[in-house]
């Protein structure tokens, strides 16, 4: 009977490491933040201010997407006619696009130009001003295009800093200033319905990093 008993609790140990890690790396346990200094990592801070606000792109873009999420966007892939979602819905692109407008930059304008310049880069038939910015596919072509790339090695931490933009084969997010317990930042980004928090520590486990860009 000891045996069995013991057995038992070995079993019901396993089963909760499994699940434990299961929730911690899904972020449905919360992970500790850190900060930049935690690791005496320097800051990065942007020598352009394109919306003359008196505060630095990379400051910029970080604090607009923080603003979006506050209002705590439902996920929803829809068309809308005003290009950005105007009815607290939207996906991965939207977060990007609203960070980077807070800074200046208005994205769907900005990408319906460069498709129009260079259609032959961009796998599309048919150009659609307020949808193409809000498509993943097309912002890989043009931040290829038009912004500083980066290094995609998550190991080399201090080249990742809040306001970059991080892209995967079929999703986009913002760097966050916040690192976990190895200096790893968290992204901020819309994944899905399902998703608890805007802000993950999903870098180090994500095998899919295609892009790393940095637009100031």
């Amino acid at each position: 009977m000891g045996k069995k008993i013991a057995l038992f609790f070995i079993f019901v140990l396993i089963i909760f490491v499994v699940v434990f890690r299961f929730l911690y790396v899904e972020n449905i346990i919360p992970h500790r933040m850190y900060s930049n200094s935690d690791f005496n990592i320097n800051t990065y801070i942007s020598d352009t201010d394109k919306d003359s606000d008196g505060i630095d792109d990379q400051t910029d873009i970080l604090e607009g997407v923080r603003n979006y999420i506050k209002t705590k966007p439902k996920y929803k892939s829809k068309y809308y006619e005003t290009g950005y979602p105007n009815d607290n819905y939207g996906v991965c692109t939207d977060v990007v696009s609203n960070g980077l407008l807070n800074a200046g930059y208005d994205l769907k304008e900005l990408v319906y130009n460069d498709i129009k310049k260079n259609k032959s880069k961009y796998d599309i038939t048919k150009i659609d001003k307020n949808i193409d910015f809000r498509r993943v596919r097309n912002l890989k072509v043009f931040f290829k295009n038009n912004a500083k790339s980066l290094t995609t090695d998550v190991k080399k931490k201090e080249e990742w800093q809040g306001g970059d933009i991080v892209i995967f084969k079929k999703h986009i997010g913002i760097i966050s200033d916040k690192r976990n317990k190895n200096g790893t930042p968290f992204v901020i980004h819309h994944r899905g319905v399902f998703q608890l928090r805007y802000e993950e520590d999903i870098l180090e486990n994500r095998k899919d990093i295609v892009g790393h860009y940095r637009i100031s």
